[in-house]
């Protein structure tokens, strides 16, 4: 659906769209092709005058792992791919911002890097018990721009937020919820359905009321845009060519 990468799928169940990042054997990490289709998505949904809400999951045991070696090393030695990569990366977070369509976000594995922030950019969240989040950009050499740094100090605070970003901890599903980062968490096998359910529910709300009250409530996201998103986001592309970056993941690769 929408003609984008097979590595995002995108289906209709009346008023709901089910959009599943599609690359179960890789643990839904990030491909190019991945990568542009999520830049891409949240403006076709808006467009889609039959959309009401939107379900966002990953295929097979995990939400996403994130980055990959692969596109990384291709990062580093390319400036044009990284600049692509940068610009997609604000087009993901602001889509997500300012997609008129309610997104529930069904976390059903770990949600790692990007996966994290796809997650927290998500207006309700469920989180699979045996779920978790972390963001680990620093521990890779990377600068946490790419929603990290946005979001997660509106969520739980500064003194919070910079210890998870500094130290990229796994949160559990249970502290998740206590910290604000998800809204519940559910039973492994029941998430999907249950973010189903929840999705249905904000599909037969009133349309106007319930996407003006999204978007009013976003201004608070939007405000932080506009302070926070581009100094992140070039502090991040620097970040992605930096010797510390190259070298850890060069070790990281060699370690298989």
């Amino acid at each position: 659906m929408y003609g984008l990468s097979p590595d995002l799928a995108v289906t209709a169940h009346g008023p709901i769209r089910l959009v599943e990042l599609n690359r179960p054997g890789k643990l839904n990490s990030m491909s190019e092709g991945l990568h542009t289709a999520l830049a891409e998505v949240w403006d076709r949904v808006a467009a889609d005058a039959d959309a009401r809400a939107i379900v966002l999951t990953g295929r097979g045991r995990a939400f996403s792992a994130g980055g990959n070696f692969e596109v990384m090393t291709r990062v580093q030695r390319d400036q044009a791919f990284r600049d692509q990569n940068v610009n997609e990366a604000r087009r993901i977070i602001t889509g997500m911002v300012r997609c008129p369509v309610p997104v529930v976000a069904a976390v059903n594995g770990p949600a790692v890097g990007l996966g994290c922030s796809l997650a927290l950019l998500s207006d309700i969240v469920l989180i699979s018990e045996d779920a978790y989040l972390s963001d680990p950009h620093v521990q890779v050499g990377l600068v946490a721009g790419d929603g990290g740094a946005l979001v997660l100090p509106l969520i739980v605070g500064l003194a919070r937020a910079k210890e998870l970003l500094f130290l990229g901890r796994r949160v559990s599903a249970e502290d998740a919820v206590r910290l604000g980062l998800a809204n519940s968490a559910v039973a492994k096998d029941a998430v999907l359905d249950e973010a189903m359910s929840l999705a249905q529910r904000l599909a037969d709300m009133p349309v106007q009321a319930l996407r003006d009250t999204k978007r009013a409530v976003n201004l608070h996201l939007e405000q932080a845009m506009s302070t926070v998103l581009e100094a992140a986001l070039t502090a991040e592309r620097e970040s992605m060519h930096s010797p510390e970056h190259v070298a850890i993941v060069e070790k990281l690769i060699s370690r298989g």
